[in-house]
């Protein structure tokens, strides 16, 4: 359930550019607690740069961005990194290490986020993880192991094993058939309401965005050009929006 006028992330007037290319032009956006916020855009538009200026990983040219009314371009290193252990970020590829375990691949983020737990205490946790995934009997296998859909689902569970509150997915779905695709979006809105997380979710992908999105925004020339439900950019009679939602519709 989305709770009007709670901010989880509050972005002002964001603006970004590499030497002459604008890809964010003053951007300005709230979601709320408990929202699954859908971004769309050609690829080049500046999605992954609004996640990576929100998490901190990319400095704007201008405009603030609040995390929990926390201006996160103003946090020293170690302020930072605390408002980061209650983000989850599930990349492209899964971004699993090779060399690892899937056990390994989950513990590392506890180890290095809360250097106090014990060993116990993060078995129970990679354990749970992997039980919200349906993926318990994957522990002990290596990333080239996994097909592509189960490494989407230990990233996921990667990304959620340190209880965030708030939820950055790029392109959640890119690669993977279309029932194993479904079947993560749909893991994605089970996991949001079971640990009311809130959620951006950067996607091409309008199956997935159908399923989760509360509310959704298309970027094109670098400003925030449509928002709204999903069904009232996918019936609107704007022409780029409707050539844009019928080639999604054909690839997938």
């Amino acid at each position: 359930m989305v709770m009007a006028n709670t901010r989880v992330v509050e972005i002002l007037n964001l603006s970004k550019r590499f030497d002459e290319l604008v890809v964010l032009d003053d951007i300005s956006l709230n979601v709320n607690l408990g929202e699954n916020l859908v971004v769309f855009g050609q690829s080049g538009t500046g999605k992954s740069v609004l996640l990576k200026c929100i998490i901190g990983l990319m400095t704007p040219d201008k405009g603030k961005v609040y995390i929990n009314r926390q201006d996160v371009f103003k946090l020293s290193i170690k302020e930072l990194n605390n408002i980061r252990k209650n983000i989850g970020f599930l990349f492209q590829g899964a971004a699993l290490y090779d060399s690892m375990t899937v056990r390994e691949n989950l513990s590392f983020p506890l180890k290095r986020h809360f250097p106090d737990m014990t060993t116990d205490q993060i078995n129970e946790k990679i354990k749970t993880a992997l039980e919200n995934v349906s993926l318990e009997e994957a522990i002990d296998k290596m990333p080239s192991e996994l097909s592509g859909g189960m490494k989407k689902r230990i990233g996921l569970a990667r990304s959620i094993i340190t209880d965030p509150a708030l939820m950055l997915y790029d392109e959640p779905t890119t690669g993977l058939d279309p029932i194993t695709s479904k079947e993560i979006s749909e893991l994605i809105l089970n996991l949001q309401k079971k640990l009311n997380m809130t959620s951006i979710v950067v996607t091409h992908d309008l199956i997935c965005a159908e399923i989760i999105a509360d509310r959704a925004i298309f970027l094109r020339d670098s400003k925030i050009a449509f928002e709204g439900k999903i069904k009232e950019l996918t019936s609107s009679n704007d022409p780029f929006l409707k050539n844009f939602f019928s080639h999604e519709l054909i690839k997938v």
